[in-house]
């Protein structure tokens, strides 16, 4: 079960050998404009798509809705790691609202995640096993993860993300609730997008960045990506193998992260979510950079 204390050294630490020559330290910090970014990253795709629901436009409203799902899935991910820009007090209350829009729990989710982040693709991470799956069961059994994810969160995750928990699934019952009993076509979709939204988190989010990845300390335990065009519409969440050396950098500033690491250690950089370049996974499963320490 993770402390309040354990909770917050995940967030700001990983357990991974990684390289020390990369200065990061200077990426944690946002500017005021950025912070605001991250806020309101997703409200207009919400708005947009709830919007076009309500006039029958579905062939706008789903592709705002996956915008949507994704810029907030990027805000709750920040949210764990206390990256968002906000101080650590308002972080249970932005992920609360993620939790109302998203229709899962992010406290359920905060937690497998942290623990992900403890021992990658190791014994204990439960998230993290998702990548071991072939593709096609990745992405057609996704609701499974999403349904595992919570009850992984009541057995495992303290009292207060149990208490969070459960206040987020009332407030999701209540959607769905509403959706059933009003005639809101508009309500009834937004439920069914997030839905189809949710079971896909297990493939984007887990199985893309991690299949065919050894467990931490075995080699690189992770993916990234470079294509402009594709960081672009994912919101930077493919840099994924950055995110985990050092999760305190926010989303926000990953980008240059990913240049240093390619400047100064391109071994932890190679392996791509859309295809490697240079080499194959299997060349780099035993990498121990030699240019590492405890993080």
């Amino acid at each position: 079960m993770l402390t309040t204390t354990s909770t917050r050294r995940i967030q700001n630490a990983n357990p991974a050998r990684r390289p020390t020559t990369v200065q990061w330290q200077d990426l944690v910090a946002l500017r005021p404009g950025e912070v605001l970014l991250n806020l309101g990253l997703s409200a207009p795709w919400l708005a947009l798509s709830l919007w076009a629901a309500q006039q029958d436009l579905y062939w706008l409203a789903m592709p705002c809705s996956a915008a949507f799902f994704l810029t907030a899935l990027r805000q709750a991910h920040d949210s764990y790691h206390a990256s968002i820009g906000v101080p650590r007090k308002w972080l249970d209350a932005v992920m609360l609202l993620l939790s109302l829009g998203m229709l899962c729990s992010t406290h359920a989710i905060r937690h497998t995640h942290l623990v992900h982040h403890s021992d990658p693709l190791g014994q204990g991470d439960a998230e993290g096993r998702w990548a071991h799956q072939s593709a096609w069961r990745a992405l057609l059994l996704g609701i499974l993860f999403s349904i595992r994810t919570h009850a992984q969160a009541f057995e495992g995750g303290s009292a207060s993300t149990r208490r969070w928990l459960w206040a987020e699934l009332a407030l999701i019952a209540g959607v769905w609730l509403a959706s059933a009993l009003t005639e809101q076509a508009w309500l009834r979709y937004h439920v069914a997008a997030m839905i189809a939204c949710n079971a896909l988190v297990g493939f984007f989010a887990v199985w893309s960045v991690h299949h065919d990845c050894p467990p931490a300390g075995a080699g690189v335990f992770a993916r990234t990506e470079r294509r402009a065009w594709c960081n672009w519409l994912t919101v930077n969440l493919l840099y994924h193998v950055e995110h985990h050396l050092f999760p305190a950098v926010p989303a926000n500033h990953l980008p240059a992260l990913g240049r240093r690491l390619d400047a100064v250690a391109p071994e932890w950089t190679g392996e791509r979510v859309l295809g490697n370049v240079g080499r194959k996974l299997s060349d780099v499963k035993a990498l121990k950079p030699a240019n590492a320490k405890a993080g």
